[in-house]
């Protein structure tokens, strides 16, 4: 297959897919690079090998209108501050401006389309509908956003002779710079080093995993995993429940779980997949214990109890010391581990516990030789928080990407290439 490496870059301009969709304060300055900084190992390739780069990305939820928060060009200095040369802002991604700017660019240099979500073409949906909007006029608006669609990323394509998608977290969506470009460029198409990484990691982990294998599923809901949990179920031999989803599973099994949260709705399906792990010979492990708290505040007052001994008024916001040493025994005699989701509300510092010592035994277990792949939101953000990011051996910057991989769907983002 085509890759980065064996491409031949001297002379051509590369339109690459990345994921710039960074946080900014108040001030419009980025917060945190760590996306940027993971996408310039593929930028200086192209540049290295004689090439130039057009880069192109979403910055939050504008939904087909021009919004100055929005705006990418907010990013530029974070970009040359990282690259370390300067870089070409084309203010308007379908403009003329753009077009000439594509076509002058020499080989080292690099230019940065403005936010592709200005125009509902991207996502392809139609966002400007009156909200009395009937069900034909609806059918319409979406076919003609669909045809204008092939034009937008007819352009797109015009501007280069080769595309890089490096942009994994916006891979599961069948948009028109990751799903539809690549149909411009056959045989020049490819990924660029984060993505042919995540894929690498992805499937490290879901194909070659050394046994024994640890799961560890945390977060608010049992609805948002039900589909990662049940192929997972075919894979691991531990499968870690902890977080707000914990309590959906005692309820379902006869436990006390007071103010705890819990999907009502989904009683029956915690039980089925408790019946399904019993039947595969997975080792479903759930707390035992639990941090109570009379109110969901770092100062709440709080007590610890068994897990199913949720009292009323009093709600579960971390993992007790026994669940602690029962997870961190698991994990520790693990060969490969996988972690989605915090063990409890860890940005309260009174609730961080839990959290802190899954992230600090999955470290442990990798200095010892387990391969352990960290992904979803708010477990890399623990990891960064706790300066753990270095002691695991990946963590994935996709989080729905990264879940929908895990469910066994096809991304339309690595399928436009990979075929």
């Amino acid at each position: 297959m085509l890759t980065i490496d064996n491409y031949n870059f001297t002379g051509k301009r590369a339109i690459v897919r990345v994921d710039f969709n960074v946080p900014l304060n108040s001030s419009f300055e980025v917060t945190d690079d760590t996306r940027i900084r993971g996408a310039m190992p593929t930028v200086r390739k192209i540049l290295e090998s004689g090439g130039s780069a057009i880069l192109m990305s979403h910055l939050g939820r504008p939904d087909g209108k021009p919004q100055e928060k929005y705006s990418l060009k907010h990013v530029v200095p974070a970009i040359e501050k990282v690259l370390g040369s300067p870089v070409k802002f084309a203010g308007d991604c379908m403009g003329e401006d753009a077009g000439k700017m594509a076509v002058s660019l020499k080989s080292g240099e690099v230019m940065l389309l403005e936010n592709l979500r200005f125009y509902e073409e991207e996502e392809g949906k139609p966002y400007h509908l009156p909200k009395d909007a009937s069900e034909e006029e609806k059918k319409t608006a979406k076919s003609k956003v669909k045809e204008s669609q092939k034009q937008f990323t007819a352009k797109l394509a015009g501007y280069a002779d080769c595309y890089v998608n490096d942009a994994f977290g916006t891979a599961h969506r069948a948009h028109a710079s990751t799903a539809l470009v690549a149909a411009h460029f056959p045989g020049n198409s490819m990924f660029g080093y984060l993505i042919e990484n995540e894929l690498n990691a992805m499937e490290k982990v879901l194909l070659k995993a050394e046994k024994p294998f640890t799961a560890i599923m945390g977060g608010a809901k049992v609805s948002d995993k039900i589909l990662v949990i049940e192929n997972l179920l075919d894979k691991v031999d531990n499968l870690i429940i902890g977080g707000g989803m914990t309590y959906t599973f005692i309820k379902a099994r006869g436990g006390k779980i007071g103010k705890s949260l819990c999907e009502e709705d989904k009683l029956e399906t915690a039980n089925d997949l408790i019946k399904k792990a019993q039947a595969k010979g997975v080792q479903l492990i759930l707390p035992v214990d639990q941090v109570l708290a009379d109110n969901f505040d770092n100062e709440a007052a709080t007590k610890v109890t068994p897990v199913d001994e949720g009292e009323e008024g009093w709600m579960g916001l971390d993992i007790g010391e026994k669940t602690i040493k029962l997870y961190a025994e698991t994990i520790r005699n693990s060969k490969t581990i996988l972690w989605n989701g915090p063990m409890g509300v860890f940005e309260m510092k009174n609730f961080q516990k839990g959290t802190i010592a899954i992230a600090e035994a999955i470290a442990e277990s990798t200095s010892k030789g387990a391969f352990s792949l960290v992904g979803g939101g708010d477990s890399v953000a623990a990891v960064n928080k706790f300066g753990l990011a270095d002691k695991v051996s990946y963590v994935s910057t996709g989080g729905g990407a990264m879940l929908e991989f895990i469910e066994g769907k096809e991304l339309p983002g690595i399928k436009a290439i990979r075929g």
